[in-house]
């Protein structure tokens, strides 16, 4: 896979435009309800210390913490982004992931990240993969589904794009590179393949669908080559935070930093 050059403009307003797309992202073995609370009452806390500077789209955390996220927000505007359905490895029962998946919703959760079942993919089972997304998009109701391919263990070009069809036409919402447990985790190559199988959809469905580039993403510069992938594939209409988020825990820091023109570690 050849990533194709892209331009990239570091303005304010595209770092301002990225932090507003961010899934503010807390998904350690080490996380506590206290410590998820404190997360969360820095968001409720930035625009006081940063005026004029947009929230993340949302906080995303592992399912259980999906009603600690929900009494402690204060602010609006912001999402609870759980994932769910055994994330990382998706390896267990169906039935297991539906109860994650739909309980993380009914303690607050209003987007569900899930990963691909990749035993199924890999094994070329695509029936059964198409079918645990459609379970799960039905077992969740309203929430917006994002789905993660897992393009680093997936590879080929061919692969990502079976995956991101098979994804979509299962109803995803958003289409999601990796979990970031895993190397090698987002990438430019894959962004390019994932948005010109979002193009391709669109135009033969009439439905948009949202992208979202996770795991190692922590440099403004980094948010900036995805924001422009983005803009060069799909368009104007696709920079915002209803059809392209970033998965990270560090690029909020970073963006806020480029802005500010110094070293800031508020998150």
């Amino acid at each position: 896979m050849k990533t194709e050059g892209n331009h990239v403009e570091m303005t304010k307003e595209t770092l301002k435009e990225c932090l507003g797309m961010i899934d503010l992202t807390s998904l350690n073995a080490s996380d506590t309800h206290s410590g998820i609370t404190a997360l969360v009452g820095k968001v409720n806390g930035f625009q006081a210390a940063y005026p004029g500077l947009p929230l993340p789209a949302s906080i995303c955390v592992y399912p259980n913490f999906s009603s600690t996220v929900r009494k402690a927000l204060k602010v609006r505007g912001v999402d609870i982004t759980v994932v769910a359905g055994c994330f990382p490895a998706s390896q267990s029962y169906i039935e297991v992931k539906e109860l994650e998946c739909r309980m993380a919703v009914e303690n607050g959760a209003d987007e569900v990240d899930i990963v691909l079942a990749l035993n199924s993919f890999l094994d070329g089972d695509y029936g059964y993969c198409k079918s645990e997304i459609e379970r799960i998009r039905q077992a969740i109701g309203r929430a917006r589904l994002k789905v993660i391919l897992e393009t680093g263990i997936l590879g080929t070009e061919d692969a990502i794009r079976r995956a991101s069809f098979l994804a979509m036409e299962a109803g995803a919402d958003f289409i999601k590179t990796s979990t970031g447990k895993t190397e090698p985790a987002a990438t430019p190559a894959a962004a390019e393949i994932m948005c010109k199988c979002i193009r391709e959809y669109y135009e033969r469905a009439g439905r948009k669908v949202g992208f979202k580039p996770a795991g190692g993403i922590s440099t403004a510069e980094d948010a900036a080559t995805y924001y422009s992938i983005v803009g060069d594939i799909l368009g104007k209409e696709w920079l915002n935070p209803s059809l392209m988020r970033f998965g990270a825990s560090r690029l909020a820091n970073s963006i806020v930093s480029a802005l500010e023109g110094e070293t800031v570690r508020y998150f």
